[in-house]
């Protein structure tokens, strides 16, 4: 693996209240996000943080989408809504940009690749919920645009632990390098 460091950014995805809140009683799984977003902070690697939310009255949300026609219907997941906002463990500091995406992906919909391309970013690590929507959704679409790729497997969150297993050792390191938050840290030293 190579160390990208000066143009790298750790995206930070779906670290949202109404997401995150789902692990509120296991806040240990939390942890290893905590520890990477330190470690870029303290490395001046870019930290980017995604989010999904809609608009009021859901104008994004075809009904032919199964997964957010049943939020719409649900209601809530509004960008003004407490739902959508980054989870105060994960508090996004002023330089640090929230982009709202309304699909899986952190590129769909959202000034992602607009932030990425103007700061030449071309290595991408990644950590997020859930490693079978957001991390898998965004990883391929950044290995389409070329981007360079590491999934920090502990970082990443399923609630189906041999969904998360089988994306993190089989599917992913096809794409990208999959290291531990540690291993990764180890790198930039």
């Amino acid at each position: 693996m190579q160390n990208h460091t000066e143009k790298a950014a750790l995206l930070v995805m779906d670290m949202q209240n109404g997401i995150v809140s789902r692990f509120a009683e296991n806040k240990e799984v939390l942890l290893p996000i905590q520890k990477a977003l330190a470690s870029a902070r303290k490395h001046n690697i870019p930290v980017i943080f995604v989010r999904v939310g809609f608009s009021e009255g859901y104008p994004e949300v075809s009904p032919r989408n199964k997964a957010f026609t049943s939020i719409a219907n649900q209601g809530g997941m509004t960008t003004s809504d407490k739902a959508t906002q980054i989870h105060e463990l994960f508090k996004p500091q002023e330089n640090e940009p929230v982009v709202t995406k309304y699909r899986f992906s952190a590129f769909t919909g959202s000034t992602l690749e607009l932030i990425l391309r103007s700061r030449q970013i071309d290595s991408l690590i990644l950590s997020g919920i859930s490693t079978s929507g957001v991390v898998l959704s965004t990883l391929r679409e950044a290995a389409d645009k070329d981007f360079s790729l590491t999934v920090l497997s502990d970082a990443c969150i399923d609630g189906d632990p041999e969904v998360h297993r089988v994306l993190t050792e089989k599917v992913f390191p096809r794409q990208a390098d999959v290291l531990t938050v540690d291993s990764w840290i180890n790198t930039l030293s």
